[in-house]
């Protein structure tokens, strides 16, 4: 899994931490969470604020599909 895998990561998140609202994630244990998914294998260097900002938002999105 790479940081372009945004819907991925957003999914793998969700079910990680379902007790966790997304809006209230910070991007530092955003990437720390990322960085420590099973599979993942990707530079942390590689990673920026319009990343994090993606999967937040992605993360966002699948946690409304499962509220509904």
């Amino acid at each position: 899994m790479k940081w372009t895998d945004i819907s991925t990561i957003a999914i793998e998140l969700a079910e990680i931490h379902p007790e966790q609202n997304p809006e209230q994630v910070n991007f530092v244990d955003l990437r720390d969470w990322v960085l420590t998914l099973p599979g993942f294998n990707d530079d942390p260097a590689h990673c920026g604020e319009k990343i994090l900002e993606a999967i937040q938002q992605a993360w966002l999105d699948e946690a409304d599909q499962e509220g509904t």
